[in-house]
């Protein structure tokens, strides 16, 4: 709204007005008042929770201070989203389909997660909404996002390629000059760092590009369903998952960046998105409201994001990252997401396995999600337990500041891989 305002005055010749249009000053904008905003209602929310007698359903696990954080006010998430959608309202451009797409993203996610945290809270259950209606819900965001970007004319890209002159045997790089409605994404480790999902379906022929865009939107459900699963599972330590998120957040706004600019975009050899950089905003204005909570999330935790906000930013990331075609190195950035929920997949299989063939079902870590593993001690029958090492707890701020820092290193990672080729 403040951008449309601002193109008006501009119009009527008030001075500095024009500065909206800069993608770098409104981003900035967005971490100052994303942040001002979360400490600012934060403080508020968090005490009419306290009213609300809204805390945390806390089962004994035998996790040391597991039982300290009983009754913490939870349904923070409401603090990231509202954290969000206001910086975004006033700085962004609404009438771009990147922008209303991460917006609808966010309140999509953020009302699942609200109602499955009140059904914990109202009912005194601690499993919440049924597996199943997350898992539509998280399948039809998908189906949204992958539905528009096939069938919006806005959403395009301009492919990369490198031109050989062959007297002097230099490589210039550039852009083809039409926007294209393609299933290209990219991958890395491969020559301009592009893959087109139609060549899984080339067996199709002339209906290989139709293949492709359904080979797109199947993917993208799975990465949005998987991430925010991801997201959620890592909720489990103060200021985990809203620190690796805000890590995250901030290699994905540089990816951005340049990637919607076509200067960088040439420079660095990387598919030129129009259009895309708009989310620059909406990044700025997220990693601002990770902040913020986290000032009242850090240890020990005034609040808890709940799934009003660890299915919400799980999902930001992964729409996120499709929007701007760095889907496929999700894997890479998010690792610890899915080594979260990996560790859980495997767990049970393990122990459904071992269980069926010897009688007694045995474990490979000490407990998941994989982050209580280093939280936990090694039972007395370390035996049952496949990874035995740490043998004593890790004590919990030590175990969140190594995750951020495998975070940040993951990437730095993503990024190298864009220079192997």
């Amino acid at each position: 709204m403040l951008y449309y305002l601002a193109q008006y005055l501009d119009k009527l010749g008030v001075p500095g007005m024009r500065l909206m249009d800069y993608i770098t000053f409104r981003a900035g904008a967005a971490v100052i008042i994303s942040i001002f905003i979360a400490l600012i209602i934060g403080k508020k929310i968090i005490e009419r929770l306290q009213l609300m007698q809204v805390g945390e359903i806390v089962r004994d696990l035998g996790l040391e201070g597991q039982m300290s954080k009983k009754g913490t006010p939870t349904m923070g998430g409401i603090i990231i989203i509202i954290s969000i959608l206001i910086p975004c309202l006033l700085l962004g451009k609404l009438d771009n389909v990147y922008m209303l797409l991460m917006i609808v993203a966010t309140i999509w996610l953020g009302v699942l997660g609200f109602a499955d945290d009140y059904i914990k809270v109202a009912h005194h259950d601690k499993e919440g909404l049924k597996g199943k209606f997350k898992i539509v819900g998280q399948v039809g965001l998908g189906l949204i996002v992958g539905l528009t970007m096939l069938l919006n004319s806005q959403i395009v890209m301009r492919e990369n390629v490198e031109i050989v002159n062959v007297e002097n045997s230099h490589v210039e790089i550039t852009h083809k000059p039409e926007n294209v409605k393609t299933t290209q994404t990219t991958i890395p480790f491969v020559k301009n760092n592009n893959f087109d999902y139609a060549y899984i379906t080339g067996w199709m022929g002339k209906y290989a590009q139709s293949g492709g865009w359904i080979v797109f939107i199947l993917v993208t459900i799975f990465v949005v369903t998987a991430v925010s699963n991801g997201a959620n599972l890592t909720d489990g330590l103060d200021g985990l998952a809203t620190g690796i998120s805000a890590i995250i957040a901030t290699a994905l706004a540089i990816m951005c960046y340049l990637g919607g600019n076509v200067i960088y975009a040439t420079y660095l050899d990387i598919m030129y998105i129009p259009g895309s950089e708009e989310l620059v905003v909406f990044a700025a204005a997220f990693i601002g409201a990770l902040i913020g909570f986290l000032w009242y999330n850090s240890y020990p935790a005034q609040v808890f994001m709940g799934d009003t906000g660890s299915l919400t930013i799980g999902g930001i990331i992964a729409v996120f990252a499709i929007l701007i075609r760095k889907e496929l190195l999700v894997p890479i950035l998010c690792a610890i997401f899915f080594f979260e929920d990996l560790s859980v997949i495997i767990q049970v299989a393990y122990f459904k396995f071992t269980k069926r063939k010897y009688g007694v079902g045995k474990r490979i870590f000490k407990m998941t999600p994989l982050h209580h593993h280093f939280q936990r001690a090694l039972p007395a029958d370390g035996s049952s337990v496949l990874i035995k090492h740490p043998v004593n707890p890790i004590a919990e701020p030590k175990i969140v500041t190594r995750f951020f820092i495998v975070a940040i290193f993951l990437a730095v990672i993503t990024f190298v891989t864009l220079k192997i080729r």
